[in-house]
């Protein structure tokens, strides 16, 4: 079920019936030159909503808002200062769950969140919510076999084989094959004279072009296939979020303690 779609009595009623909404995360950015800017959440959104058609859910509508700082020197790459960002999540989780869900699943379609979602679940510590935010970390290792069984290329990362696959079974008419560069995109390791190291510029350092792999082999019916995948684990992981008392009963656990002090 699509937030936007239902009325407001259908909606009242699926938060009811569900208790969980599914948030796409994703942003707006360069992907080489034969991707749309929006196939982060364009690709997430889409994916949720079939999984929620398998395992009832409510999905909220689009988000493209994100960490994506490393794409500000590329045309269309939308970006929110830090502070800002954090307060425009938190603030939608808020809104949610002050409409009723007391679970909130996020489902990420952008690398570059993964640390961002990491560090406001952590923030979750804080202060006490009605609600828990639940994030699943990728596909069940059964599916990872059969994902790498799928795919014919080993390096993947951003408008690569898997993502311009995945994006032509979800929106065909965005993806523009004839403008997949000639040669793949492998990482040029310009940082390789340090030692192990992190810095913002790390993914500038390795992928000037932002992009990431090689899109030459995608097709359709691998889309549909990595597609799939994706639905199955999303649905299996709704279904377990409904039934967990866990996660629940160990924040009211903490908080009282943490009231205690």
């Amino acid at each position: 079920m699509q937030w936007e779609n239902l009325t407001a009595t259908a909606f009242a009623e699926a938060v009811r019936e569900t208790g969980v909404c599914v948030i796409a995360m994703g942003v707006l950015e360069k992907h080489s030159e034969h991707l749309p800017l929006g196939t982060d959440f364009l690709n997430a959104h889409k994916i949720a909503c079939l999984a929620a058609e398998k395992e009832p859910a409510v999905v909220f509508p689009p988000f493209y808002f994100g960490q994506i700082y490393e794409a500000r020197c590329f045309p269309g790459a939308v970006t929110l200062r830090p502070t800002l960002l954090l307060d425009v999540i938190q603030g939608v989780f808020d809104e949610i769950g002050r409409n009723g869900f007391e679970k909130i699943i996020v489902f990420n379609g952008h690398g570059g969140n993964i640390h961002l979602l990491q560090f406001l679940n952590q923030c979750a510590l804080w202060e006490e919510k009605p609600y828990q935010v639940y994030l699943p970390l990728g596909l069940t290792p059964e599916r990872q076999a059969q994902w790498r069984a799928i795919v014919e290329t080993d390096y993947h990362g951003h408008a690569c084989e898997c993502e311009t696959s995945i994006s032509l079974a979800n929106h065909p008419e965005l993806v523009h094959m004839e403008c997949v560069p000639a040669e793949p995109a492998l990482p040029l390791n310009r940082l390789a004279h340090l030692p192990a190291t992190h810095t913002g510029i790390w993914w500038y350092a390795n992928h000037p072009d932002h992009y990431a792999g090689d899109a030459r082999v995608a097709t359709r019916e691998k889309g549909l296939a990595l597609r799939q995948l994706q639905i199955d684990n999303l649905a299996e992981y709704i279904a377990a979020v409904k039934t967990d008392q866990v996660v629940p009963a160990l924040s009211r656990e903490f908080f009282a303690r943490s009231r205690q002090l």
